[in-house]
């Protein structure tokens, strides 16, 4: 399990994430809040720096390892003491966290930025459960956060993570939403689908009635059709290429089990805004992601 994190993965993720706190960090020190008394913004220095805070972060979901606590004692402390010298306690690490979420957030964004836009997309949600069923109505970490909403594999309560790649399998858009919210949301699609132009394949879960806007916005909307529907006539390249929707899947799939943000013991929606941003992050850097062999004419990006 250790020997899945190499001293080059190690730094080479630093240094990129390091480069980025450095751009972003005057940028955010503009927008903080001044105390009321001394007139100070809060700022407030700690032991660890925050590149090093991000970057044991986004290291535990390449880890393997399932339990952030086991793997801060045992990988970080016990191994990486001598890259990250002002090592904290696992408890006051813990507690710089939710100082790390406004940067995981802006990074994460800026990767997707950096995503070449293909004109070749396909959009997808998953659901983000953030407990058991059987616990819903005392569940209260999550009261006002978490709904209840619908999947394929039934009821759940929670979240719901909806993403945009490209055929490449990169990152080109994520939005997060309560579980009640559905695919197709009118203000939800807009937003997720932002800046894109080409052609985006979906399920039939992404019928909706904003195909004119998104035509006029440059992009093409294609997905199957309901039973009670009558067939509409598709280019056959774009059938092909539809059925080849499985590879959002297969990053969801990654995701989800191998960067472990898919689990019901967040004791706070901070906790678990950082697990699914982290989880983002270590995607971003995954070297061979899944991708769609489309024709030889579509490697081009228009």
């Amino acid at each position: 399990m250790e020997g899945k994190i190499t001293e080059n993965m190690l730094i080479s993720q630093f240094v990129e994430i390091d480069d980025f706190v450095n751009m972003f960090e005057p940028f955010l020190e503009k927008r903080l809040l001044e105390c009321a008394d001394k007139g100070k913004k809060r700022n407030r220095k700690t032991a660890l720096y925050m590149s090093e805070i991000l970057t044991i972060l986004v290291m535990y979901h390449q880890s393997g390892y399932k339990c952030f606590q086991y793997y801060y004692e045992h990988q970080v402390l016990k191994n990486w003491r001598c890259y990250f010298p002002k090592l904290v306690s696992y408890e006051r690490f813990v507690s710089l966290i939710p100082r790390s979420t406004i940067y995981m957030s802006a990074f994460a964004q800026a990767k997707c930025w950096q995503s070449p836009h293909t004109g070749y997309y396909y959009v997808d949600s998953k659901k983000l459960p953030v407990c058991d069923n059987l616990i819903i109505q005392s569940n209260k970490v999550f009261k006002g956060v978490a709904q209840q909403g619908k999947s394929s594999c039934g009821w759940f309560y929670g979240l719901k993570l909806h993403l945009v790649i490209n055929h490449l399998g990169d990152i080109v858009s994520f939005v997060v939403s309560p579980a009640n919210v559905s695919d197709n949301n009118k203000q939800l699609l807009p937003v997720l689908l932002q800046r894109l132009k080409g052609k985006c394949y979906g399920d039939k879960g992404y019928l909706t009635t904003l195909f004119e806007e998104f035509l006029a916005q440059g992009l093409e909307l294609i997905t199957k059709v309901r039973k009670n529907m009558d067939a509409k006539l598709v280019e056959v390249q774009d059938r092909q290429r539809l059925l080849k929707r499985g590879i959002i899947e297969s990053v969801n799939d990654l995701r989800m089990t191998v960067r472990d943000i898919d689990h019901t013991r967040h004791r706070s929606p901070v906790n678990a805004a950082t697990y699914i941003l982290g989880g983002i992050m270590a995607y971003s850097f995954y070297p061979d992601k899944p991708h769609a062999i489309l024709e030889r004419m579509l490697m081009a990006y228009p």
